[in-house]
């Protein structure tokens, strides 16, 4: 006969975003939960924005540990949680909810994860950033920088009122110096600038060659330019800044790395970066690319 396991029900955790069938993070969340032997299940799931309260009271009813949010849905699910981190409630956006003591509570672990990729090519201390978008991802990125650091932080943004408020932001609550630059012509790369984040939704699949509107002969050669976009990783964006000398860091860096503190929220496991970042880089075909995990 063969053992009978302890027991038949698994962890629960997942995504809430739409579209969902692109992102990859299912197939590295459950191969770090395969390769430390964690009885956990990570549902990805299609979900509309006027459905993400029953979404989360559903979860909440099935008793899964926590679940991750992507677009559209960083800012909208906050109302649906209970309360918020501490980097959650600066950015004002989440990505990661946490049961603890049956309450979700909201987290932000974009910046962080981005931070940590960051930092495989430079400090962010003392330098300039230029980040595209005012979203979740753009806000994270730009309250983890600046509490890194980051001296200078220029949003470029299409909605003036929206880059308004994450510069409002930035100046009220980090230590970095701030402006808006509305994003309504071709926008050429300051040479001041040290460090360049697309953090729109620009390039995403399928969409895959759309392109940022910024002049590509500002892409300098002692330039670090990023793309939050996993799906694909190799972007307009990024073969352009590669084939002009920039350093260049994929998507797949902070996809890795905030994924590997989600499962230390969900599990108090820290998984290996280096498997989940070889389980993606399988998906898409390529290997060392971007950024590795430190």
């Amino acid at each position: 006969m063969h053992p009978v396991p302890e027991s038949f029900l698994s962890v629960l955790t997942g995504s809430f975003a739409t579209p969902a069938a692109e992102n990859p993070t299912v197939a590295m969340i459950e191969a770090a939960y395969r390769h430390h032997g964690i009885d956990a299940r990570y549902i990805n799931c299609d979900v509309a924005p006027a459905a993400l309260g029953d979404a989360v009271r559903g979860a909440q009813a099935m008793g899964w540990v926590g679940f991750n949010c992507s677009l559209p849905h960083k800012v909208a699910v906050i109302e649906h949680l209970d309360g918020l981190g501490g980097s959650a409630a600066v950015i004002g956006a989440v990505n990661c909810a946490v049961r603890r003591d049956d309450r979700y509570i909201g987290e932000n672990t974009d910046g962080k994860g981005f931070l940590a990729a960051l930092q495989t090519v430079t400090d962010p201390a003392g330098q300039s950033i230029v980040v595209f978008g005012a979203g979740g991802a753009a806000r994270a990125i730009a309250v983890e920088t600046a509490l890194a650091g980051a001296t200078e932080i220029t949003v470029v943004n299409r909605d003036p009122r929206r880059g308004g408020e994450l510069v409002a932001l930035l100046n009220d609550r980090t230590p970095a110096r701030a402006e808006l630059a509305v994003w309504d012509h071709t926008y050429r790369v300051p040479e001041a600038a040290d460090v360049v984040v697309n953090a729109t939704s620009i390039g995403l699949f399928p969409d895959v060659e759309a392109r940022l509107d910024l002049d590509p002969a500002t892409l300098r050669p002692d330039l670090v330019v990023a793309d939050v976009i996993p799906n694909p990783p190799r972007t307009h964006l990024i073969r352009t800044a590669e084939a002009r000398g920039a350093t260049v860091l994929d998507g797949l860096g902070m996809l890795v790395n905030q994924g590997v503190i989600s499962i230390r929220h969900w599990t108090g496991v820290e998984a290996d970066a280096g498997v989940m970042r070889r389980k993606v880089e399988d998906l898409f075909g390529i290997s060392g690319g971007g950024s590795s995990p430190p």
